[in-house]
């Protein structure tokens, strides 16, 4: 069974923006999608400052974010990296399982990654991510380098508080 020991809120920055965007979307009836949250037991809580310091995940789980877009089912993963480039252990095999299951069921799957070392935003496809992976499997390069994304799909954070990746969801959908 898998244990959480926490170390922060690794990535909160990035779904904060994202469940701001998802809320403004939901506002302007652009889009509908939701947070999944990740289901954990708690097993020591520190009562004095109200927070889990301890936990065991009940479950894998699937991805981040899932909804519609304009009549798209929509699913994808936020992750963010220091680096430069995205080590491909953040990204788990059930998660791809799941993406390879939503793309057969006509969905479209992609991840947000953030550089931080950039400040700079991207959608990356599932496929995109799958071929690295594979490749990783076989011996090959075990990160995928911020020089791919250069030529991917960024995205920009609009209006100072959101970050606008439904422009660049409709380039990728637009080159299938």
């Amino acid at each position: 069974m898998a244990y959480w020991q926490s170390r922060g809120l690794r990535g909160s920055e990035l779904e904060s923006i994202i469940n701001t965007t998802n809320e403004l979307y939901r506002t302007k009836n652009l889009a509908l999608i939701h947070k999944i949250p990740t289901p954990i037991t708690p097993i020591k809580i520190d009562k004095e400052k109200r927070v889990i310091t301890l936990a065991y995940f009940e479950q894998k789980s699937t991805v981040d974010y899932i909804g519609v877009a304009q009549e798209i089912a929509i699913c994808f993963d936020a992750k963010e990296t220091n680096g430069q480039s995205l080590p491909l252990a953040n990204i788990h095999k059930h998660q791809l399982e799941f993406m390879a299951d939503f793309v057969k069921q006509g969905g479209v799957a992609f991840f947000i990654i953030h550089f931080k070392k950039h400040e700079s935003y991207y959608l990356l496809p599932y496929n995109v991510v799958v071929k690295y992976y594979d490749d990783a499997q076989k011996g090959g390069r075990k990160s995928i380098p911020h020089s791919e994304f250069l030529e991917s799909y960024p995205i920009f954070i609009e209006g100072g508080a959101y970050l606008n990746y439904l422009k660049p969801l409709q380039n990728y959908i637009d080159s299938l």
